[in-house]
């Protein structure tokens, strides 16, 4: 396949974001476009990925080549050193690249490093943000930016939106204040970019799509361009897209789960995984693992949370019913008969992901973004409840974890929320197929990207 036009994709160095971005590569590389994905040092040296697929793979730095993240002082620290040392190396890149057959063209960036953009203009380069959350919650962090960072209630779009439903920077004053102003900088200067991308589909986020592109659209074309799952998931088009197949924690188990999971009864197991980030405090994982209890399950304790479980906890797990794991191949665990319903954090990806695979969820969100997703969970996709926290303690407590698995699992209005969950799984499949909103809204990239000459 000839390329026409090359993009550089830079991610934001955890899973979460680098999935999203690295899938996104995927699908314009079907189109005809060369595309090249950044990876920090020291998330490369961590994973040594594999080399040999059609996504090529470049290095930046963030400041930390040895020891990432965990190494910083603050997040504070961080991010300003990522923007220092990830523009020069950014940059670095792109001159690498200018003499060569495929020139970069575009850059792709993750939203949280508005500085990539400034780096493309110095190139004249085209240059688009790429959103990982939702396109409502995107809008509601919009309005905060505009209002110096507060949120008056009701939001007039979105009167259905309580304080507890708003992402958690807005709804606890004060909380991770370099966190929220990182989400705030999304904004400070992407009406100059060319496009911009967000992991979602027209149809799940009509809520807020035509006040969107009435804000955005002048200033620049908003394109949903998700649901960013593996292609032979869903509309199939891409046979090598099966897996996210860039993992930074150890998948040795997937096997294993798989085939656990195949001897299981259909839509009989709880899904428990709560991400790659969230920590619950002990109080609450000792409410999680009471409730559990009373169902089979399979749940997903990071190493990091393990000494959180009561004492005991694990010798009591009978492995013909129920299993607790470090990791999970989440897609293929969601995509499995077995699966009755999802206990999740919330996080977009998670979220996007069940609805993807029909999968009614049990929502128990704990901060940024989460809430916001549980209440269109429950409310407005109704694809499944949101797990009641008791007001003083803020604690989801075991009787009301054990109330809404049942709700979902086998409740009055279980088979409506699996009815609504298939629903969107068909119009995410719908979205990505030929003609379908996504692939137009990607078409409409592409043929910017690919008819762009770069003077070297």
């Amino acid at each position: 396949m000839e390329m026409r036009g090359h993009v550089l994709a830079v991610s934001y160095p955890t899973q979460g974001h680098i999935t999203p971005i690295r899938q996104f590569c995927k699908r314009l590389h079907s189109k005809g476009l060369k595309t090249t994905l950044t990876l920090t040092t020291f998330i490369f040296n961590s994973i040594k990925p594999d080399l040999s697929g059609p996504i090529s793979i470049a290095t930046i730095s963030d400041g930390y080549d040895h020891g990432g993240f965990n190494s910083a002082g603050s997040v504070h620290d961080y991010l300003q050193n990522f923007k220092t040392f990830g523009s020069k190396t950014v940059a670095d890149i792109i001159r690498k690249h200018q003499t060569s057959d495929n020139p970069i063209t575009c850059i792709v960036y993750d939203a949280f490093m508005p500085w990539a953009l400034d780096v493309a203009r110095e190139f004249g380069l085209a240059a688009a943000p790429f959103f990982t959350q939702s396109c409502a919650v995107n809008y509601v962090y919009y309005l905060s930016y505009v209002n110096n960072g507060s949120m008056k209630l009701p939001i007039e779009d979105l009167p259905f939106l309580e304080l507890q439903d708003l992402p958690s920077f807005l709804s606890v004053s004060g909380s991770y204040p370099a966190y929220f102003d990182m989400v705030l900088q999304q904004f400070t200067n992407f009406e100059k970019a060319d496009f911009v991308l967000v992991n979602s589909f027209q149809e799940l986020d009509h809520h807020v799509r035509s006040l969107e592109k009435e804000l955005w659209s002048k200033i620049c074309p908003v394109l949903t361009i998700g649901p960013t799952v593996p292609s032979m998931f869903l509309d199939q088009r891409i046979k090598s897209d099966s897996d996210y197949d860039l993992n930074l924690f150890d998948s040795k188990d997937a096997s294993f789960c798989s085939n656990w999971l195949d001897a299981r009864p259909q839509e009989s197991v709880v899904y428990v995984a709560f991400g790659s980030l969230a920590h619950l405090n002990n109080v609450q994982m000792e409410e999680l693992a009471l409730a559990l209890r009373n169902f089979s399950f399979l749940w997903v304790v990071r190493s990091s949370e393990e000494a959180k479980l009561p004492s005991g906890f694990l010798k009591t797990v009978n492995k013909e019913k129920s299993l607790v794991l470090k990791w999970s191949p989440q897609l293929q665990v969601l995509s499995n008969k077995a699966i009755g319903c999802f206990l999740t954090h919330c996080g977009w990806n998670s979220t996007i992901e069940a609805l993807t695979f029909a999968v009614p969820m049990v929502a128990m969100p704990q901060w940024t973004d989460q809430p916001m997703n549980a209440k269109y969970i429950q409310d407005v996709w109704k694809a499944g409840v949101r797990v009641k926290t008791d007001k003083e303690s803020g604690i989801a407590k075991r009787e009301e974890i054990e109330f809404s698995i049942k709700e979902v699992m086998e409740g009055e209005k279980s088979i409506e929320m699996k009815k609504n969950a298939k629903k969107w799984r068909d119009l995410a499949v719908k979205s990505l197929s030929e003609g379908g909103s996504t692939d137009i809204n990607i078409d409409t990239f592409v043929s910017k990207v690919g008819s762009m000459q770069v003077i070297t």
